[in-house]
Order: structure tokens, then C-alpha cells, then sequence
């Protein structure tokens, strides 16, 4: 089963999407689930993962809403105020939603320190009894906190989006990469090769620059703690959803199928529990 680990849905609000800014124009319209199905059949991409976009339990609800519908979508990454007072009543709320796989907070937005904090911690501890998934979504200048964070919670599963969210049109190759192998030491974590393209040069871009990138998560994490995702549809601004799953159809030619298969579905399955149709 080939499994597109992270993706994105919204209807187009400026005042909810201010991040999406001018050169990023095209992204300013509706992304739905009939859009997506079409490109993941064109690339023979079987089920999919939503991820959040927006810091609401109203969206939350609403992803859960579109993936009950038939579909290729088979859960859902939502957002709650983890470090809130009233978390353990929103857990009790969301518990009894089976596609919900797992949780995410836009730590990359957020100060020095914030993964060092109490009450986020806590709630972390809460939601150990739930099976779900935490996604982690830094930039690679914030790796070393993140890994202080996931150190505190080994029971804990853990998502790294985007390989870390490397600078690769800065070159910021030595650092990221040492950081990264620190945090694979980690058997808690696993990583999501996705949004590379973006962190590239839009334009510019090539498959062996990117796959030094590659590599290095390969050998960190090894097969069955890599999992793949388009980061669709941001990943249009710098590639085709057919052309991203060729790239790493290319990346992935001289392993075994047991590791292909692993990296191309069989991780994301194991983590966010998914169940084929």
C-alpha cells in the first residue's frame, strides 16, 4: 500500500491563511479532497493522511467530517491546544474519533523555549494513553530543542515533518545533518521525507541536490522509520504530485522491496494505524 503520509486541505480564508503570501499566490483557492484523489490515482498513491493547516479544533472537526466520507483519506493529523488547562477534556472529546491519528502544534512559529515548556509537556503525558502520533513541525535551527523534547517523552511516538525543515536553498547541509543524526538516536522518532522541494530553490531545484538530504535520513533513520508525503498542495510551487513520487521512486531503486515498500507505506501505516478499504 502506497501511502501519502502528509497533505493538506482547506477552503481559502486570507484572514486564516496569512502565511500563504504573494509568491505563494497560487495556493490562494480551495484544495479539496476531490482534487487531491485525482493526482494520488495519477501516481498511483493508494491512501492518504490529512494534516493540519490551521490551529483550530473547528478544523480539526472538519478534516475528521471529509475523511468519514468515501475516499482515499484514512486519518486525520489535527490540531488541539495541547498545553491548555482543559486538553484532558478535549482528549475525552477526540478519543472517540478512530481516524484521528495523531496531533500537531506549529512549533516552526513559535519562540526558543517553547518545546522546554511546562504545560505543553503535560500535555504531551496526556496523550500518551491515546495512540496518537505527535507530529513536529521545527525548523532545523530548532532540532536541538526538539530532540531535548522527544528525550523527555520515550513512550511517546513522534513525527519529524519535512526531514527537520532543512535550509537546502542556503545550503544549511553540516548542521541540520548532525542535528538530524542526533535525533535519530531517538527510536521514538521516525521522519517524513515531504516538503523538501519547497525548501529548495522553487525553481531550480535537482534531484541529486536534494538527495544528499536523502541519504542522510536514510542512514539515520534507516527503512522502517522513514515514512513519504507530498506536502500537497504547497509542494505545487515547486513540483508535480507525480513528479515528487517519481523523485523518490528514483531515490529508492537500489533498495530492497522490503525497504521500499517499508518507506513507501508500510511505516506510515504502522504509525498512524491505518486500515486499507
Amino acid at each position: 500500500m502506497r501511502v501519502d503520509a502528509h497533505h493538506h486541505l482547506w477552503h481559502y480564508d486570507a484572514r486564516e491563511y496569512g502565511w500563504i503570501d504573494e509568491p505563494m499566490q497560487p495556493l490562494r483557492r480551495d484544495f479539496m479532497p476531490q482534487e487531491l484523489e485525482r493526482e494520488m490515482r495519477s501516481a498511483n498513491v493508494d491512501v492518504a493522511v490529512v494534516v493540519q493547516a490551521r490551529q483550530t479544533l473547528e478544523e480539526t472537526r472538519w478534516l475528521l467530517e471529509l475523511a468519514k466520507q468515501p475516499g482515499l483519506i484514512r486519518g486525520v493529523v489535527g490540531w488541539a491546544e495541547i498545553s491548555g488547562d482543559n486538553f484532558p477534556a478535549v482528549v475525552e472529546e477526540l478519543i472517540h474519533e478512530p481516524l484521528l491519528k495523531g496531533l500537531r502544534h506549529i512549533v516552526q512559529a513559535e519562540p526558543s523555549g517553547f518545546l522546554d515548556g511546562a504545560k505543553f509537556n503535560r500535555g504531551i503525558r496526556t496523550m500518551l494513553q491515546t495512540g496518537w502520533a505527535y507530529d513536529l513541525l521545527v525548523y532545523a535551527p530548532q532540532l536541538a530543542e526538539a530532540t531535548r523534547f522527544v528525550s523527555r517523552h520515550p513512550k511517546q511516538v513522534f513525527v519529524l515533518d519535512h526531514l527537520g525543515k532543512p535550509a537546502i536553498a542556503r545550503d544549511g547541509f553540516m548542521a541540520w545533518a548532525a542535528d538530524l543524526r542526533d535525533m535519530a538516536r531517538r527510536e521514538n522518532v521516525v521522519c517524513k521525507i515531504s516538503g523538501m522541494v519547497t525548501e529548495a530553490v522553487w525553481d531550480r531545484w535537482n534531484e541529486q541536490d536534494l538527495k544528499r538530504y536523502f541519504d542522510v535520513a536514510l542512514e539515520a533513520f534507516g527503512p522502517s522509520r522513514l515514512m513519504v508525503g507530498s506536502d500537497w498542495p504547497v509542494l505545487t510551487m515547486a513540483c508535480g504530485y507525480s513528479q515528487w513520487w517519481e523523485t523518490i521512486s528514483r531515490w529508492l531503486c537500489h533498495l530492497a522491496d522490503s525497504e521500499r515498500e517499508l518507506i513507501e507505506g508500510g511505516v506510515a501505516s504502522r504509525i498512524y494505524r491505518l486500515h486499507p478499504e
